[in-house]
């Protein structure tokens, strides 16, 4: 159970560290682009203790598949990005394959 709660630390910084990329407006300002490098620096090593206990396809899917998701979610609540039909459909089917990857894994 611990490696699911490392997998899930590992997609919390990793939105952090895109939300942190976002500030940094192309490394022009020094505090936003120290966290994206350390937010991204500790989810790799968190989603690497994931992996310890979950296999490679599945983990990898659900960080970048969740985390995509996260960010496209906060693009359009907190920076006020159009949610047209097609992103929202779009950010459905990249859940849907999430799913569809998990429900896969024959070894839980």
């Amino acid at each position: 159970m611990q490696h699911w709660l490392f997998l899930t630390l590992a997609i919390l910084l990793e939105v952090a560290g895109t939300i942190s990329m976002k500030f940094a407006e192309g490394f022009s300002k020094l505090m936003p682009s120290v966290l994206m490098a350390v937010f991204y620096l500790a989810s790799l090593a968190a989603l690497t203790l994931a992996l310890k206990k979950i296999e490679l396809s599945i983990a990898y899917a659900i960080w970048a598949g969740v985390g995509t998701a996260l960010i496209a979610g906060v693009g359009i609540l907190y920076f006020k990005e159009p949610a047209t039909a097609l992103k929202l459909i779009s950010i459905a089917l990249i859940i849907a394959g999430v799913i569809g990857l998990n429900l896969s894994n024959t070894h839980h």
